[in-house]
């Protein structure tokens, strides 16, 4: 059986923690940002954790 490629999209979209686990992007800080508060858009530019139903499907596409 060949190896499965990487799958680019996805590996540039997340980054792995330590402890393995993958941190995601928040969505909403692209545009449409004058009706959004600045504490609101403050917290979208943070990254979080992405929940554990994606997190095993994800790192096997990503090859992580």
């Amino acid at each position: 059986m060949t190896k499965m490629k990487t799958k680019k999209a996805i590996r540039n979209r997340f980054k792995k923690t330590g402890t393995g686990k993958l941190m995601r992007s928040k969505q909403g800080k692209r545009h449409i940002l004058t009706k959004k508060s600045s504490k609101q858009k403050r917290q979208l530019g943070k990254q979080t954790v992405l929940s554990e139903a994606f997190t095993k499907k994800y790192k096997r596409l990503a090859s992580m």
